[in-house]
């Protein structure tokens, strides 16, 4: 019993190791991934903290006491102090980003009133007020490093504490943080979405065709391979397209509930150019998305292996979606938009953030569609491999 025992251990071994794409998957891509997610989770953590170190702040003081000047002279030699009086048109262009920095407030004579301060007294005698703009990395990197300084020197004052409803110190305004969080999560969400239509019907668009025998009665039809090729894949786009639709609309109409948006809360409002844009971009996506898979599937000698072949490039996918979550700003060179599935998914952070640029939209959809022309051909020349097409 114990050698039948073995011997079945050793069949079960040697079928597992003798695959190399079950092997790769099982053992090997677990943690590859591990590895690829938690460096780039690392890599774009420290970038976030990083950026922007080296860019000139400017940090506009009123009122600026003599016991803490040269704290702030001394604090960065990128930061730019400026002792002058602001008022509310400065503190709207900080609004608007004109302002590259943070505006800084004490109240008049504020040494001789912290020097009497009694902590018996139920109030203190001064309050810092500092204004930045939370979605500009620059203002909201000066603004962390002030408060911080100014809550460690001392309990003799307050910081930022509002002298009524209506004044608040974070100038980014209500769109702007709403567009910044979207901007975050939606393009990983819509290319999943996007994804797993595809992931459901084009492994076994040519990979079933050969497991049932059907792709010799396919190949044998009057027709030319590159309008099989074409058809298949804006067929199988077609029906991912619906499926990436309908998940966009789930979406949208779940994101309410799962981050409510009270009245004056982060709401965000779209042009229709900016749907248009979207629903472009989610076309060309599709069309990458089939043809790739369309590829791999027929490669693939069945079903079962087409779903193994596609696990990596489905992960491949998802590393691209995360990028947007730890970097502060769109990239502006073109080359990052003739990245397949990286350029879609950058193009729909820069349009939910409101950051959207013509070139790189049309980059992007352009070179998608060059990409799904050179699958198109791929895919004829294996309806031309009796090798392809018939391995078994």
């Amino acid at each position: 019993m114990k050698s039948n025992t073995l011997t079945i251990i050793k069949k079960e071994f040697a079928r597992f190791f003798g695959d190399r794409q079950l092997l790769f998957t099982t053992v090997i891509m677990p943690g590859l991934m591990i590895y690829l997610v938690y460096s780039l989770m690392g890599n774009g953590i420290n970038k976030m903290i990083t950026e922007g170190a080296d860019e000139v702040v400017t940090l506009q003081v009123e009122n600026m006491p003599a016991s803490l000047a040269p704290m702030f002279y001394n604090l960065d030699s990128n930061l730019v102090v400026t002792l002058q009086s602001f008022g509310d048109e400065d503190i709207k262009k900080l609004e608007d980003k004109e302002i590259n920095g943070v505006l800084l407030r004490f109240p008049e004579a504020f040494d001789e009133r912290i020097a009497v301060y009694d902590p018996s007294l139920d109030m203190m005698p001064a309050n810092v007020e500092i204004y930045y703009n939370s979605t500009n990395n620059a203002s909201s990197r000066v603004y962390m490093i002030i408060s911080t300084m100014l809550n460690n020197y001392g309990r003799s004052f307050t910081v930022n504490v509002p002298q009524n409803e209506e004044q608040r110190f974070d100038q980014a305004s209500d769109e702007s943080i709403g567009a910044m969080i979207w901007s975050k999560i939606l393009p990983m969400l819509i290319m999943m979405m996007l994804f797993s239509g595809v992931m459901a019907i084009a492994p076994s668009a040519i990979a079933g065709e050969k497991e049932r025998g059907t792709i010799a009665t396919l190949l044998v039809t009057p027709m030319r391979r590159n309008d099989l090729a074409l058809g298949k894949i804006i067929s199988l786009s077609g029906i991912a397209l619906l499926s990436g639709i309908s998940s966009f609309i789930g979406i949208a109409l779940a994101l309410p509930k799962m981050v409510p948006i009270e009245e004056g809360g982060l709401a965000f409002h779209y042009a229709t150019t900016d749907y248009v844009v979207l629903l472009l971009l989610i076309f060309a996506s599709v069309l990458i998305m089939a043809s790739a898979v369309s590829l791999l599937s027929a490669l693939a000698k069945d079903v079962k292996n087409a779903g193994t072949m596609v696990v990596p490039f489905m992960l491949v996918v998802m590393l691209a979606g995360l990028v947007p979550m730890f970097q502060s700003s769109v990239p502006e060179g073109i080359v990052t938009y003739l990245i397949p599935f990286y350029n879609s998914i950058e193009v729909m952070t820069a349009v939910f953030a409101h950051e959207m640029q013509w070139i790189p939209v049309i980059v992007t959809l352009a070179s998608n569609i060059v990409y799904t022309g050179i699958a198109v051909w791929g895919l004829t020349r294996m309806f031309n491999s009796e090798k392809i097409m018939f391995s078994r």
